[in-house]
């Protein structure tokens, strides 16, 4: 069975990017089998700050594309379509970054990012350490308010029936694998997660029903 890595959104009618995964030992075992990619036919990618500068190779920023497949607007919604498309290129709202060969790597959604005294914590770094205890079923990583650090990552996390882990052998867990500043500082244990139609984790309801506990 061929497998090929592509990246797009409904808002690029169909992919934009694809990487044909080759059973090259060299290439499995390489930081490349991580990538989206490089940019299809009639497709322009690059990665730019918030101003909409285009970035160094290497450095994280928002993914923005450009090509023939970008739709023309959301219906009836001008000024999130002013938003979307400034510049002339869609704004996709996915972090991410690109290597000197243009392949492109995506991290988080923008939105989701947590700055923690300064610094940058994606949550799919932090969800992915998470998964790998084997006592979590599902998980969710936000930010919260935080007096001292701005924002304090904040963790939710399901347990599979029957397991059990406390918040500090998750927390000696994370410290094990990622820098102590991406580790959350506080837990939260659900019996489940609010998901989308489509089985995605509404991180907006968390962040409302998290803030609210915490009042």
């Amino acid at each position: 069975m061929e497998f090929i890595h592509f990246y797009g959104m409904t808002e690029t009618s169909a992919a934009v990017s694809n990487l044909p995964i080759s059973r090259d030992p060299a290439f499995l075992d390489s930081q490349r089998i991580r990538s989206a990619g490089q940019a299809g036919v009639s497709a322009e990618i690059r990665i730019a700050d918030a101003e909409g500068k285009e970035l160094p190779a290497g450095m994280h920023g928002e993914i923005l594309v450009r090509g023939p497949a970008v739709m023309q607007g959301y219906w009836g919604r001008e000024e999130d379509t002013r938003q979307a498309l400034a510049g002339g290129w869609l704004h996709t709202g996915d972090g991410g970054t690109m290597d000197p060969h243009g392949y492109l790597y995506v991290i988080d959604r923008i939105k989701d990012l947590v700055i923690t005294g300064g610094e940058n914590v994606y949550p799919a770094e932090v969800e992915s350490t998470l998964t790998s205890h084997p006592a979590v079923s599902m998980y969710a990583v936000i930010g919260l308010p935080h007096e001292k650090w701005g924002e304090a990552v904040h963790a939710i996390v399901v347990l599979k029936p029957g397991a059990q882990a406390s918040a500090e052998e998750l927390s000696t867990h994370c410290h094990l694998l990622i820098s102590g500043f991406k580790c959350p500082k506080s837990y939260e244990f659900r019996d489940k997660l609010p998901l989308t139609a489509a089985g995605k984790v509404q991180k907006t309801e968390l962040r409302k029903s998290a803030a609210g506990a915490r009042a």
